[in-house]
């Protein structure tokens, strides 16, 4: 008999890592500097927009603990803006993910990984594209073969990084005396620092990024009704007890002035405690964290491509289960194919950061779908209720708008582009619809709930 869905093999461990994994990039090892700067050094401030950051991704987390109680089908947010605002609007959210965001993420990770090794080994340009590309055919390898193997994989690679993090932010603290030239430093005036913390906010919202991703895989998830949410909360609280104490750490190890100048603020750390050798040994943690990021990548995101085939509007046969895998493995062929493409030839970078910021829209309207669930009430009360709701929702969505009104009012003309480039999609959409016929599925959700 023919398999025609993903099995259920995701554990409640394998989603706290996958959240973990799909967030810690090398956002870490990077941003602290630039919130520092922003923040004149001042590290209170700088840990204050660390938390703020945190808060809102926790509130995000939590609402979307609800919804994939709700619906802890394969898609994730593609499910509920499906059926909270309709099959187009949820097609223009795969069709930026697929072609553009998690595409042009999967390239940008892989390029960073061929520069990181280039500290190792040294690579021509040619050779460090062939790197790049080789990264992504090793993910789409282990992603096609198996789901359980991709996730023992993510489960390694992430908690051999969060372990990395840990020892030598343990170490920093241990060893540094950064910290006691935190008082001496003047006070900037408030409004000066007001802006400053706003414009850092951006930057770690980035760092943040990806916790919502397991959603995408609930469709995989043992007892997926208690499981995902718990994941999500518990993994995003995690990510902000990691990044609190790594940029605690930084301090310590190089003090706040040099924290704030610092290009590259992880590597400095550990070399002002070990010695100028030991940047080596962060490049080979990034390397590994960049890794675990980018298959987590594809191991959740090819679900949306999947869910949106079996709708009928997307190519059909990313929507088939392998028979022998019991993988979306069409599906991870063609997206690591285009992925690989893009590392491999260059130049998106600039095409990411044009969409990038759109994808808050879809976060916003991934979050306010739970209002169209609660009034629906269709199905019942879920066993993950969202607390303080429906403030925790609305905070969320509010913020989202936020950084999305922040981006059109200082960068029109990315934001115009990135617009365009989302609405490409629809001609591609009604084409699909024609050609097969179909029924949105948001009208089938509320025929039949």
């Amino acid at each position: 008999m023919t398999q025609t869905t993903l099995p259920r093999i995701l554990g409640f461990r394998d989603l706290v890592l996958l959240t973990l994994g799909s967030v810690i990039g090398s956002g870490i090892f990077i941003v602290p500097a630039s919130v520092m700067q922003s923040t004149g050094g001042h590290l209170g401030p700088a840990l204050l927009v660390w938390i703020a950051g945190g808060v809102l991704s926790v509130l995000g987390a939590l609402t979307y603990a609800e919804l994939a109680a709700i619906k802890p089908d394969a898609g994730g947010i593609y499910v509920y803006i499906r059926d909270a605002c309709g099959s187009f609007v949820a097609f223009l959210y795969g069709w930026a993910l697929f072609f553009v965001i998690s595409s042009a993420t999967i390239a940008t990770l892989a390029v960073a990984f061929a520069g990181y090794l280039g500290q190792f080994l040294p690579l021509s340009v040619w050779e460090s594209r062939a790197v790049a590309a080789g990264m992504v055919v090793v993910l789409a390898v282990v992603n096609v073969i198996g789901t359980r193997q991709s996730a023992n994989l993510q489960n390694w690679t992430t908690a051999i990084k969060v372990g990395a993090i840990l020892l030598m932010s343990a170490l920093m603290l241990a060893k540094g005396d950064g910290l006691a030239e935190v008082h001496l430093l003047t006070t900037p005036s408030e409004s000066s620092l007001l802006l400053g913390m706003g414009a850092a906010l951006i930057g770690v919202m980035w760092a943040y990024e990806g916790w919502h991703c397991i959603t995408y895989s609930a469709g995989e998830a043992i007892d997926p009704q208690r499981t995902v949410g718990r994941a999500i909360v518990v993994g995003t609280a995690a990510l902000i007890a990691i990044y609190l104490l790594a940029n605690v750490a930084y301090v310590a190890a190089l003090g706040p002035e040099r924290s704030a100048q610092s290009e590259r603020i992880a590597a400095e750390a550990i070399e002002a405690m070990l010695g100028p050798r030991a940047g080596q040994l962060i490049a080979l943690v990034i390397l590994v964290s960049i890794f675990s990021a980018a298959n987590a990548t594809v191991l959740t995101a090819t679900r949306v491509y999947f869910a949106m085939a079996r709708d009928g509007i997307f190519f059909e046969r990313m929507g088939e289960v392998h028979p022998r895998w019991q993988t979306p493995a069409f599906a991870v062929i063609v997206s690591c194919a285009w992925a690989a493409v893009m590392a491999a030839c260059g130049g998106f970078e600039e095409l990411l950061t044009y969409v990038v910021f759109a994808g808050w829209i879809f976060y916003a309207l991934g979050a306010a779908s739970i209002f169209y669930y609660r009034r629906l009430e269709a199905h019942g009360t879920p066993v993950f209720q969202t607390p303080w709701y429906p403030w925790t929702p609305i905070v969320f969505v509010l913020a989202a708008g936020v950084l999305v009104s922040n981006t059109i009012v200082l960068e029109p003309g990315r934001a115009l582009v990135g617009a365009g480039l989302i609405l490409v999609g629809a001609p591609a959409y009604w084409f699909w619809r024609r050609k097969r016929g179909v029924v949105p599925q948001e009208n089938l959700s509320r025929v039949n709930p």
